[in-house]
């Protein structure tokens, strides 16, 4: 069963890109000063016309990926310190002030908002021009979210990369796309390398996934046509799938979509770590539920979801359950999940300490736990909590085997967006908030 090698295809991709900005650079005269801070002055004067722009930008960004750690923290203070000027911004709010009348005031606060804007932004901007820029500029804000440790020069550019990502990223200029088995491969390999939640191991496991009981949709942007932003994918079955083992079993038989009933999400994944903070997870569930329209049988569309902060949670709580020794004794046994006396014993406790942790435990009005923030937050509810839904090393390490069903019904999805966002509450079945109280 063949592996899929994705390392390579990355890569391949920034050699190929490299390879074209190099190109490109050398359209560009040389500077006695050819140091970063030189380039960024050259970017930013603008001389020539819109070639020797996008040629300098290139320059600048083939220096970058051509440096290492330390290297990519200079030249990201470097751009840092292109910031607004101090007495420019002082004396435009001087002017603001001063204003009288309405029109005047608005031509000032024009003008202010021009003196602050920094001209690193627009150097920011300037990248977008080149091939591949728009990826330039999301890895570089991953690493710049991985390299300003409390930097504060640093953080301030974090905060201009994030409102301009933010801006281009808007939800209205994504394109949602269908990936299926006969998709590009380095498109397969893309979403083999980014699936978060569980891996795909194998070329079989990947068709299995991609099969004509099966759905996968992805975010694109136009500016970045052969890279997912985030994906989902998805299972037409019968009833409420209560473990991912079946789910993805590449023996289990194929079911006929005519019979299916319900569209279970089972994995979502961001694939751009630069783009942390910029939301799209809301809007591609209803997106996909809307494109799911076409199996007309579906009735009811779910999650089969992972609990993955509860098992940390749960060793913090248990000394002060009443369980507690008993629920230790049997967490602490090898493969305590496979035998059923040992799991009929645990149950009853573990899934009302899940319940708990759900639906009361968190930080102020939000759940505690990010899946369950996530889906509450897009207007879904709690339906059910199983045990031995997930048996992989990862499953019992983070959740106790423990996965759940999110229900999302499309009558009350808007109402219960609004409970959780607007007051915190978490809408769940009577079962779940019974648990959650402490009920059998």
């Amino acid at each position: 069963m063949s592996e899929i090698a994705t390392p390579g295809l990355f890569d391949r991709a920034i050699r190929r890109i490299q390879d074209v900005w190099r190109d490109m650079a050398q359209g560009v005269a040389g500077e006695a000063d050819d140091s970063v801070a030189t380039q960024m002055r050259a970017c930013l004067a603008g001389r020539g016309g819109e070639v020797s722009a996008r040629n300098r930008a290139a320059k600048l960004a083939q220096a970058y990926l051509t440096l290492d750690e330390a290297g990519r923290r200079a030249f990201l203070t470097t751009l840092a310190g292109f910031d607004s000027e101090p007495a420019a911004v002082a004396a435009a709010y001087d002017k603001v002030r001063g204003a009288i009348d309405p029109a005047e005031r608005a031509a000032t606060q024009t003008a202010l908002r021009r003196a602050l804007d920094p001209p690193r932004a627009r150097l920011l901007a300037q990248f977008t021009a080149i091939p591949d820029g728009m990826k330039f500029l999301v890895d570089m804000r991953a690493s710049l979210l991985e390299l300003m440790r409390g930097d504060k020069m640093l953080m301030a550019l974090e905060s201009d990369f994030r409102a301009l990502l933010a801006s281009w990223f808007d939800v209205g200029f994504l394109e949602l796309r269908r990936i299926d088995w006969h998709s590009p491969a380095a498109l397969l390999e893309k979403l083999a390398g980014y699936e978060a939640v569980h891996g795909i191991r194998s070329w079989r496991d990947m068709k299995n996934r991609l099969d004509s009981d099966r759905r996968c949709y992805a975010f694109f942007h136009p500016r970045m046509p052969s890279e997912p932003l985030i994906f989902v994918e998805v299972a037409l079955v019968k009833g409420l799938a209560d473990s991912v083992q079946r789910l993805l079993d590449p023996k289990a038989p194929l079911l006929d979509t005519k019979e299916a009933d319900t569209a279970i999400f089972y994995s979502i994944s961001n694939c751009q770590r630069g783009l942390s903070g910029i939301s799209f997870g809301n809007f591609l569930i209803k997106r996909v539920v809307e494109e799911l329209g076409e199996v007309r049988n579906l009735k009811a569309f779910a999650t089969l979801s992972p609990v993955p902060g509860f098992r940390r949670w749960l060793d913090a709580a248990l000394p002060g359950e009443p369980d507690a020794a008993a629920v230790a004794r049997i967490l602490g046994e090898r493969a305590w999940w496979r035998a059923e006396e040992t799991r009929t014993a645990a149950e009853p406790a573990l899934v009302r300490l899940c319940a708990r942790y759900l639906l009361v435990e968190g930080k102020g009005t939000r759940a505690i736990d990010p899946v369950a923030h996530f889906h509450l937050s897009n207007g879904a509810r709690l339906e059910r909590i199983m045990l031995g839904a997930d048996t992989s090393a990862k499953g019992v390490r983070e959740s106790a085997t423990i996965m759940v069903n999110y229900l999302y019904d499309l009558s009350k999805i808007e109402q219960y967006h609004e409970d959780y966002a607007g007051e915190g509450k978490r809408n769940a079945a009577t079962a779940m908030r019974r648990l959650a109280r402490g009920g059998a």
